[in-house]
């Protein structure tokens, strides 16, 4: 190669004036190390910039209790229980006193919180046709995330129509039981889609293995990508067993408090209407639930199994805290339904009474929701799946029927919500309770007992033990006929699913079947 002449990748000869050296040799790697700064810069600039449009998205995580009441919390004032971890919580974001089912039953209340749809609407009524799958045509908000680029896991007491196994899960670990068996349970286990068959697990407690496989799962590598984590716990469900750990949990004369109507029964239920009175949900005279022979029994080992469960969300908690991820995850808690501990002597849920459909519901996450926030809107499970959406910044989709409480991170709504609907199907079902439904409102609440076309009636303001039923008083039929009249504007606005025949409960023939979980 001549003086002067350099090839270029082409092979081509490039003159350059070699007496004024162009560049010299340092001149020229100055002069491209500047340029590729520059370009450097200006591509980490445009990064930024998108950064800013797009902000990394949140991991999720969803504690989703099994009957856990909204009072069986020490930060709402529990005395017995105590739940520092779902207190932590509460007071590092957002707690609402004021949360409720709309169906107070394990599996449709699942199914209303993985869909934002009311039981009405996907036809997922009842704890029954437990094989058969929610319509394929209706998506569970993990189905959204996970198309938006999330990593979904389900864990735990699934408890919906067929263990939504037929959906994709990255994880799954589960069971599609009303209970388990606490000393060896049972799960199915599955990666990527697909589902193995069901095992069982010996000399461990359920929600322990639960979240041992959650934590391990945590564990994997999934590079960039964001995490739904649900962890559903089964404790305490009947028959309310306790983890070794816990069998001298209160022992120490621990007093549970007899409910102001324990003895109504015994008083011929002044003012409930027979379907209410004749429902076999009583503690202490139910042949088929032995674990609910006496009220200080059951409400004991009902607390110690929440006290694991309280337990095992502080392992999650210290997991996300020790990989300094627990701030870039919102991290929400709540529960299926309610439960009677006594009132009137009952146990279990269903009906519509404030104790079977007040939930605890609570949402950390210090980037949207500041610390020590209490709201008292009325918010429901339908609530759960555009919440999630919400969070995650994947828009809501149409056939949502909740809405995301996130607004009321910022600032208190007086018209959030004002009214709601309510409706039990169940039947024949082993507590005998009567399908019936209801509307709720900041201060009144109507139940109707469908068949028997009996009803309850309360301001819950001057009442909220919900003991004088104002139904069909004279001074009050005004506001009785307001009340139904909305309560059918709500029933006949809420699209309802035609369901098959043979997937409709059977309200002609009842049952001797044994207890749910037993």
């Amino acid at each position: 190669m001549g003086p002067g002449k350099i090839h270029n990748k082409k092979g081509m000869n490039v003159s350059f004036d070699q007496k004024a050296g162009i560049t010299s040799r340092r001149e020229f790697m100055q002069g491209s190390l500047a340029v590729a700064g520059t370009l450097l810069a200006s591509q980490m600039d445009g990064v930024a910039a998108s950064a800013e449009a797009k902000p990394k998205r949140p991991n999720l995580v969803f504690f989703f209790g099994e009957g856990q009441r909204a009072n069986a919390l020490s930060i709402a004032g529990n005395p017995i229980v105590k739940t520092p971890n779902q207190d932590r919580i509460a007071r590092e974001g957002i707690r609402f006193q004021n949360a409720f089912c709309t169906n107070a039953l394990c599996a449709p209340a699942r199914a209303v919180a993985l869909t934002g749809m009311y039981s009405r609407s996907t036809g997922a009524l009842s704890n029954e046709h437990l094989n058969v799958p929610l319509p394929s045509d209706i998506p569970l908000f993990t189905d959204l995330l996970r198309e938006a680029g999330y990593e979904v896991a389900i864990l735990g007491k699934v408890h919906v129509r067929n263990g939504v196994e037929e959906r994709y899960w990255d994880y799954y670990f589960g069971h599609n039981d009303p209970g388990n068996n606490y000393a060896n349970p049972f799960f199915k286990e599955g990666r990527r889609g697909k589902i193995g068959p069901q095992k069982q697990y010996h000399n461990i407690y359920p929600d322990d293995l639960t979240v041992d496989r959650a934590l391990a799962w945590l564990e994997e590598d999934r590079g960039d990508k964001p995490f739904c984590l649900l962890v559903w716990f089964v404790a305490p469900h009947e028959p309310f067993f306790r983890p070794r750990r816990h069998l001298d949990l209160y022992r120490d004369g621990t007093v549970i408090p007899k409910p102001a109507t324990f003895d109504d029964d015994l008083k011929g239920y002044p003012g409930k209407p027979k379907s209410f009175a004749d429902a076999q949900n009583k503690i202490g005279t139910t042949a088929s639930h032995p674990a609910v022979g006496s009220l200080e029994g059951m409400a004991k080992d009902y607390y110690a199994g929440l006290v694991a469960v309280d337990e095992n969300i502080g392992r999650v908690l210290s997991y996300l805290e020790q990989k300094n991820i627990l701030d870039d995850t919102a991290v929400i808690t709540g529960s299926d339904h309610g439960y009677f501990l006594g009132e009137w002597r009952l146990f279990d849920k269903r009906l519509m009474h404030e104790p079977s459909i007040r939930v605890p519901l609570a949402i950390r996450y210090p980037k949207r929701i500041p610390a020590g926030t209490v709201r008292d809107e009325m918010v429901l499970d339908t609530d759960l799946a555009p919440t999630f959406l919400d969070l995650a910044g994947v828009a809501v989709a149409a056939n949502l029927q909740g809405k995301s409480v996130l607004p009321l991170a910022k600032a208190p709504d007086p018209s959030f919500r004002k009214e709601w609907y309510y409706e039990y199907y169940e039947w024949p079902n082993p507590e005998a309770v009567r399908p019936h439904r209801g509307i709720r409102t900041e201060r009144y609440k109507l139940i109707h007992y469908v068949e028997q076309n009996e009803f309850e009636l309360y301001d819950l303001v001057v009442d909220p033990g919900e003991t004088q039923n104002l139904y069909g008083q004279p001074q009050h039929q005004a506001l009785q006929q307001d009340l139904l009249d909305s309560l059918e504007k709500l029933r006949t606005a809420i699209p309802e699913r035609k369901v098959p025949e043979n997937l409709v409960p059977n309200t002609k023939t009842e049952t001797k079947g044994p207890s749910e979980g037993a």
